[in-house]
Protein backbone atom coordinates (compact mmCIF):
# COMPACT_ATOMS: atom_id res chain seq x y z
CA UNK A 1 0.00 0.00 0.00
CA UNK A 2 3.13 2.15 0.88
CA UNK A 3 4.11 2.26 -2.93
CA UNK A 4 0.05 2.20 -4.35
CA UNK A 5 -0.92 5.56 -6.18
CA UNK A 6 -1.92 8.24 -3.61
CA UNK A 7 -5.88 7.59 -4.68
CA UNK A 8 -5.59 4.07 -4.03
CA UNK A 9 -4.07 4.37 -0.78
CA UNK A 10 -6.68 6.53 0.17
CA UNK A 11 -9.37 3.97 -1.01
CA UNK A 12 -7.81 1.14 0.70
CA UNK A 13 -7.60 2.95 3.75
CA UNK A 14 -11.10 3.89 3.77
CA UNK A 15 -12.47 0.93 3.30
CA UNK A 16 -10.42 -1.03 5.83
CA UNK A 17 -11.40 1.41 8.32
CA UNK A 18 -15.34 0.74 7.32
CA UNK A 19 -15.38 -3.04 7.57
CA UNK A 20 -16.40 -3.26 10.68
CA UNK A 21 -18.95 -0.59 10.87
CA UNK A 22 -22.32 -0.11 9.76
CA UNK A 23 -23.95 1.21 6.85
CA UNK A 24 -24.76 4.48 7.90
CA UNK A 25 -20.65 5.24 8.66
CA UNK A 26 -20.42 3.92 4.96
CA UNK A 27 -22.54 6.50 3.50
CA UNK A 28 -21.45 9.54 5.67
CA UNK A 29 -17.39 8.71 4.63
CA UNK A 30 -17.59 7.73 1.15
CA UNK A 31 -20.37 10.74 0.41
CA UNK A 32 -17.17 13.04 2.21
CA UNK A 33 -14.86 11.68 0.07
CA UNK A 34 -16.82 12.05 -3.37
CA UNK A 35 -17.37 15.43 -2.63
CA UNK A 36 -13.62 16.25 -2.35
CA UNK A 37 -10.60 15.66 -4.13
CA UNK A 38 -8.19 14.59 -1.88
CA UNK A 39 -4.32 16.05 -1.78
CA UNK A 40 -0.93 14.20 -0.78
CA UNK A 41 -1.36 17.40 1.91
CA UNK A 42 -5.19 16.08 3.68
CA UNK A 43 -3.66 12.63 4.17
CA UNK A 44 -3.12 13.15 7.26
CA UNK A 45 -6.60 14.95 7.87
CA UNK A 46 -8.48 12.12 6.36
CA UNK A 47 -7.39 9.63 8.28
CA UNK A 48 -8.38 11.31 11.45
CA UNK A 49 -11.77 12.11 10.20
CA UNK A 50 -12.17 8.44 9.53
CA UNK A 51 -10.76 7.31 12.99
CA UNK A 52 -12.65 10.10 15.14
CA UNK A 53 -16.26 8.87 12.65
CA UNK A 54 -15.42 5.58 13.28
CA UNK A 55 -14.87 6.19 17.04
CA UNK A 56 -18.34 7.62 17.83
CA UNK A 57 -19.56 4.48 16.14
CA UNK A 58 -18.24 1.44 16.83
CA UNK A 59 -15.44 -0.19 19.43
CA UNK A 60 -12.38 -0.43 17.60
CA UNK A 61 -9.71 -2.55 18.02
CA UNK A 62 -6.80 -0.44 18.79
CA UNK A 63 -4.07 -2.50 17.34
CA UNK A 64 -5.58 -2.13 14.02
CA UNK A 65 -4.67 2.03 14.73
CA UNK A 66 -2.49 3.25 12.11
CA UNK A 67 -0.37 5.69 14.23
CA UNK A 68 -0.75 9.34 12.13
CA UNK A 69 3.13 10.46 12.63
CA UNK A 70 4.13 14.21 12.48
CA UNK A 71 0.80 16.59 12.08
CA UNK A 72 1.02 18.40 8.99
CA UNK A 73 -0.48 21.85 9.28
CA UNK A 74 0.42 23.70 6.19
CA UNK A 75 -2.56 24.69 4.29
CA UNK A 76 -2.52 26.20 1.05
CA UNK A 77 -5.02 28.96 1.89
CA UNK A 78 -5.07 32.65 0.79
CA UNK A 79 -4.29 33.57 4.90
CA UNK A 80 -1.48 31.09 4.49
CA UNK A 81 -0.16 33.19 1.11
CA UNK A 82 -0.14 36.38 2.62
CA UNK A 83 1.02 35.57 5.88
CA UNK A 84 3.07 32.84 5.27
CA UNK A 85 4.08 29.64 7.75
CA UNK A 86 5.19 30.28 11.31
CA UNK A 87 8.74 30.06 11.89
CA UNK A 88 10.72 26.41 12.75
CA UNK A 89 13.92 28.51 13.74
CA UNK A 90 14.81 26.98 17.06
CA UNK A 91 13.61 28.52 20.18
CA UNK A 92 16.22 29.55 23.05
CA UNK A 93 14.91 29.44 26.67
CA UNK A 94 15.93 31.80 29.07
CA UNK A 95 15.42 30.34 33.21
CA UNK A 96 13.62 32.87 35.07
CA UNK A 97 11.73 33.24 38.19
CA UNK A 98 9.08 34.72 39.82
CA UNK A 99 10.87 37.42 42.37
CA UNK A 100 10.25 35.32 44.82
CA UNK A 101 12.33 32.35 46.38
CA UNK A 102 14.34 30.14 44.22
CA UNK A 103 12.58 27.23 42.30
CA UNK A 104 13.36 23.39 43.68
CA UNK A 105 10.54 21.29 42.17
CA UNK A 106 10.04 22.72 38.72
CA UNK A 107 12.17 24.88 36.04
CA UNK A 108 10.58 27.90 35.04
CA UNK A 109 12.05 29.77 31.42
CA UNK A 110 10.73 31.43 29.06
CA UNK A 111 11.22 32.22 25.38
CA UNK A 112 13.84 34.83 24.02
CA UNK A 113 11.78 37.54 22.27
CA UNK A 114 8.46 34.95 22.05
CA UNK A 115 5.36 34.88 24.59
CA UNK A 116 6.14 31.38 24.89
CA UNK A 117 6.47 30.19 28.88
CA UNK A 118 7.65 26.91 29.21
CA UNK A 119 7.02 24.75 33.13
CA UNK A 120 8.75 21.78 33.76
CA UNK A 121 8.02 19.56 36.71
CA UNK A 122 11.83 18.29 37.84
CA UNK A 123 11.61 15.75 40.12
CA UNK A 124 12.57 12.64 37.89
CA UNK A 125 13.83 10.47 40.68
CA UNK A 126 10.32 10.42 42.06
CA UNK A 127 8.59 10.02 38.06
CA UNK A 128 7.86 13.73 38.42
CA UNK A 129 5.39 12.79 41.32
CA UNK A 130 4.08 15.83 43.00
CA UNK A 131 4.33 17.20 46.32
CA UNK A 132 3.01 19.94 47.77
CA UNK A 133 6.01 22.01 47.59
CA UNK A 134 5.43 21.36 43.41
CA UNK A 135 2.37 22.69 43.91
CA UNK A 136 3.09 25.94 45.48
CA UNK A 137 5.47 26.23 43.08
CA UNK A 138 3.69 25.38 39.96
CA UNK A 139 1.24 28.17 41.14
CA UNK A 140 3.70 30.60 41.31
CA UNK A 141 4.83 29.82 38.22
CA UNK A 142 1.38 29.88 36.85
CA UNK A 143 0.60 33.18 38.05
CA UNK A 144 3.65 34.92 37.04
CA UNK A 145 2.88 33.59 33.52
CA UNK A 146 -0.77 35.10 33.97
CA UNK A 147 0.76 38.49 35.05
CA UNK A 148 3.32 38.62 32.45
CA UNK A 149 1.53 40.63 28.95
CA UNK A 150 4.29 39.31 27.17
CA UNK A 151 3.26 35.64 27.66
CA UNK A 152 0.35 34.32 24.99
CA UNK A 153 0.60 30.34 25.47
CA UNK A 154 2.00 28.05 28.33
CA UNK A 155 3.73 24.69 28.29
CA UNK A 156 3.66 22.40 30.89
CA UNK A 157 5.91 19.38 30.56
CA UNK A 158 7.94 17.04 33.11
CA UNK A 159 11.87 16.33 33.21
CA UNK A 160 13.27 13.08 31.41
CA UNK A 161 12.06 10.55 29.92
CA UNK A 162 10.27 8.34 32.40
CA UNK A 163 7.02 10.58 33.03
CA UNK A 164 5.36 13.77 32.60
CA UNK A 165 3.94 12.99 36.60
CA UNK A 166 2.95 10.21 37.92
CA UNK A 167 0.45 12.16 40.24
CA UNK A 168 0.95 12.63 44.40
CA UNK A 169 4.18 11.07 45.67
CA UNK A 170 2.71 8.79 48.05
CA UNK A 171 5.61 8.72 50.50
CA UNK A 172 3.81 11.97 51.71
CA UNK A 173 0.69 11.25 51.54
CA UNK A 174 -1.63 10.96 55.24
CA UNK A 175 -4.88 11.27 55.91
CA UNK A 176 -5.07 14.94 55.58
CA UNK A 177 -3.48 14.65 51.48
CA UNK A 178 -0.62 15.21 50.87
CA UNK A 179 2.31 16.93 53.21
CA UNK A 180 5.57 17.97 53.40
CA UNK A 181 7.19 17.78 56.72
CA UNK A 182 6.03 19.35 59.77
CA UNK A 183 3.52 20.62 56.96
CA UNK A 184 -0.29 20.58 57.29
CA UNK A 185 -1.74 17.64 54.85
CA UNK A 186 -4.40 19.20 51.96
CA UNK A 187 -5.01 18.48 48.13
CA UNK A 188 -3.50 21.99 47.17
CA UNK A 189 -3.86 19.81 43.34
CA UNK A 190 -7.12 21.21 43.10
CA UNK A 191 -6.34 24.78 43.16
CA UNK A 192 -3.89 24.08 40.70
CA UNK A 193 -6.33 22.36 38.44
CA UNK A 194 -8.92 25.79 39.12
CA UNK A 195 -5.84 27.76 37.96
CA UNK A 196 -5.09 26.12 35.17
CA UNK A 197 -8.51 25.84 33.84
CA UNK A 198 -9.62 29.79 34.35
CA UNK A 199 -5.80 30.92 33.11
CA UNK A 200 -7.22 33.22 30.02
CA UNK A 201 -4.15 31.96 27.94
CA UNK A 202 -3.77 28.55 26.55
CA UNK A 203 -1.84 25.70 28.48
CA UNK A 204 -0.17 22.62 26.45
CA UNK A 205 0.98 19.41 28.00
CA UNK A 206 4.13 18.30 26.09
CA UNK A 207 3.97 14.54 26.88
CA UNK A 208 7.02 12.58 26.61
CA UNK A 209 6.38 9.35 28.59
CA UNK A 210 3.39 8.61 30.78
CA UNK A 211 0.79 11.09 31.14
CA UNK A 212 -2.59 11.61 33.74
CA UNK A 213 -5.69 13.71 32.39
CA UNK A 214 -5.53 17.60 33.05
CA UNK A 215 -7.15 20.74 31.57
CA UNK A 216 -4.65 21.37 28.74
CA UNK A 217 -4.26 20.88 24.75
CA UNK A 218 -2.09 17.63 24.69
CA UNK A 219 0.92 16.80 22.15
CA UNK A 220 2.58 13.38 23.03
CA UNK A 221 5.89 11.80 21.50
CA UNK A 222 4.65 8.40 19.96
CA UNK A 223 6.24 7.04 22.67
CA UNK A 224 3.76 8.06 25.22
CA UNK A 225 1.63 6.23 27.98
CA UNK A 226 -1.75 7.20 29.16
CA UNK A 227 -3.29 5.94 32.61
CA UNK A 228 -4.86 6.41 35.61
CA UNK A 229 -3.10 4.65 38.51
CA UNK A 230 -5.07 6.08 41.15
CA UNK A 231 -7.30 2.94 42.18
CA UNK A 232 -4.27 0.71 41.97
CA UNK A 233 -3.02 2.89 45.08
CA UNK A 234 -6.40 3.76 47.07
CA UNK A 235 -6.89 7.23 45.47
CA UNK A 236 -9.19 8.76 42.45
CA UNK A 237 -9.91 12.01 41.15
CA UNK A 238 -13.81 12.51 41.36
CA UNK A 239 -13.31 15.75 39.97
CA UNK A 240 -12.01 17.01 36.88
CA UNK A 241 -10.05 14.09 36.47
CA UNK A 242 -13.68 12.04 35.98
CA UNK A 243 -15.84 14.30 34.40
CA UNK A 244 -13.17 16.13 31.61
CA UNK A 245 -11.83 12.56 31.26
CA UNK A 246 -15.86 11.59 30.34
CA UNK A 247 -16.51 14.68 27.91
CA UNK A 248 -13.35 13.73 26.29
CA UNK A 249 -13.48 10.05 25.58
CA UNK A 250 -17.33 9.33 26.58
CA UNK A 251 -18.34 7.98 29.67
CA UNK A 252 -17.88 3.93 28.70
CA UNK A 253 -14.48 4.44 28.03
CA UNK A 254 -13.28 6.58 30.68
CA UNK A 255 -15.33 3.90 33.02
CA UNK A 256 -12.77 1.32 31.66
CA UNK A 257 -9.75 3.95 32.25
CA UNK A 258 -10.87 4.24 36.01
CA UNK A 259 -12.18 0.92 37.01
CA UNK A 260 -9.70 -0.85 34.96
CA UNK A 261 -6.25 1.50 35.81
CA UNK A 262 -5.21 0.06 32.28
CA UNK A 263 -2.74 2.11 30.42
CA UNK A 264 -2.82 3.45 26.77
CA UNK A 265 -0.12 4.20 23.89
CA UNK A 266 0.18 7.52 22.18
CA UNK A 267 -2.06 5.92 19.26
CA UNK A 268 -4.61 4.63 21.47
CA UNK A 269 -4.69 7.91 23.01
CA UNK A 270 -4.89 9.35 20.05
CA UNK A 271 -7.94 7.66 18.41
CA UNK A 272 -9.81 7.72 21.90
CA UNK A 273 -10.15 11.93 21.83
CA UNK A 274 -7.74 12.29 24.44
CA UNK A 275 -4.74 13.94 22.84
CA UNK A 276 -4.58 16.59 19.92
CA UNK A 277 -1.71 15.26 18.03
CA UNK A 278 1.08 12.34 18.27
CA UNK A 279 4.42 13.23 17.21
CA UNK A 280 7.80 11.50 17.17
CA UNK A 281 9.94 11.66 20.31
CA UNK A 282 12.70 13.54 18.33
CA UNK A 283 10.13 16.78 17.08
CA UNK A 284 7.66 16.65 20.24
CA UNK A 285 8.98 20.10 21.54
CA UNK A 286 9.68 21.75 17.70
CA UNK A 287 6.03 21.02 17.17
CA UNK A 288 4.78 22.23 20.19
CA UNK A 289 6.56 25.27 19.99
CA UNK A 290 5.10 25.82 16.10
CA UNK A 291 1.52 25.08 18.08
CA UNK A 292 2.09 28.14 20.06
CA UNK A 293 3.64 30.60 17.87
CA UNK A 294 0.63 29.61 15.58
CA UNK A 295 -1.36 30.58 18.80
CA UNK A 296 0.27 33.52 19.51
CA UNK A 297 -0.67 34.71 15.85
CA UNK A 298 -4.22 35.45 16.41
CA UNK A 299 -6.17 37.82 18.79
CA UNK A 300 -5.39 37.18 22.37
CA UNK A 301 -8.62 38.98 23.46
CA UNK A 302 -10.59 35.99 21.18
CA UNK A 303 -8.53 33.19 22.52
CA UNK A 304 -9.08 34.40 26.17
CA UNK A 305 -12.99 34.64 25.24
CA UNK A 306 -12.87 31.13 23.64
CA UNK A 307 -11.28 28.79 26.61
CA UNK A 308 -13.83 30.31 28.97
CA UNK A 309 -16.71 29.95 26.61
CA UNK A 310 -15.54 26.42 25.74
CA UNK A 311 -15.16 25.64 29.85
CA UNK A 312 -18.49 27.42 30.64
CA UNK A 313 -20.80 24.92 29.85
CA UNK A 314 -19.16 22.52 32.12
CA UNK A 315 -18.24 25.14 34.99
CA UNK A 316 -22.08 26.02 36.13
CA UNK A 317 -21.68 29.64 37.47
CA UNK A 318 -18.23 29.34 38.10
CA UNK A 319 -17.93 29.06 34.19
CA UNK A 320 -20.56 31.43 33.70
CA UNK A 321 -18.61 34.23 36.09
CA UNK A 322 -15.28 33.81 34.07
CA UNK A 323 -17.16 34.03 30.37
CA UNK A 324 -19.22 36.97 32.08
CA UNK A 325 -16.01 39.13 33.91
CA UNK A 326 -14.15 38.62 29.77
CA UNK A 327 -17.52 40.38 28.73
CA UNK A 328 -16.93 43.25 31.19
CA UNK A 329 -13.00 43.65 30.40
CA UNK A 330 -13.62 44.05 26.63
CA UNK A 331 -17.09 46.79 27.49
CA UNK A 332 -15.04 48.41 30.31
CA UNK A 333 -12.82 49.34 26.97
CA UNK A 334 -15.68 51.06 24.58
CA UNK A 335 -16.94 54.37 24.55
CA UNK A 336 -20.27 53.35 26.17
CA UNK A 337 -18.50 51.91 28.55
CA UNK A 338 -16.02 54.83 29.23
CA UNK A 339 -18.84 57.26 28.89
CA UNK A 340 -20.64 55.47 32.16
CA UNK A 341 -17.59 56.15 34.39
CA UNK A 342 -16.80 59.55 32.84
CA UNK A 343 -20.02 61.34 33.74
CA UNK A 344 -20.17 59.36 37.54
CA UNK A 345 -16.11 61.39 38.00
CA UNK A 346 -17.60 64.11 36.67
CA UNK A 347 -20.75 64.25 38.94
CA UNK A 348 -23.10 64.72 35.40
CA UNK A 349 -25.72 62.77 34.03
CA UNK A 350 -24.30 60.04 31.13
CA UNK A 351 -25.56 60.67 28.05
CA UNK A 352 -26.37 57.06 26.41
CA UNK A 353 -28.61 58.12 23.71
CA UNK A 354 -25.66 58.36 20.92
CA UNK A 355 -25.11 54.67 21.45
CA UNK A 356 -26.98 52.59 19.02
CA UNK A 357 -29.56 49.80 20.15
CA UNK A 358 -28.57 47.06 18.35
CA UNK A 359 -31.13 44.65 17.51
Amino acid sequence: MKNAPFGLQTQTLIEKSLEPYSTLAHFLIARLISMAKVSENELDSVRRRVASVSNHLAPVPFSNYVSIGLSNTSMNDSYHRIHGEVSTEQVVWRNTHDGSEQFTDIIYDKAVGEGIAKITINRPERRNAFRPQTIKELIRAFNDARNDASVGVIILTGKGTKAFCSGGDQSLRNADGYADPNDMGRLNVLDLQVQIRRLPKPVIAMVYTSYSCMDCLIECADNAIFGQTGPKVGSFDAGYGSSIMSRLVGPKKACEMWFLARFYTASEAEQMGLVNTVVPLENLEQETVKWCRQILRNSPTAIRVLKSALNAVDDGHAGLQELAGNATLLFYGTEEGNEGKTAFMQRRSPDFSRFPRRP
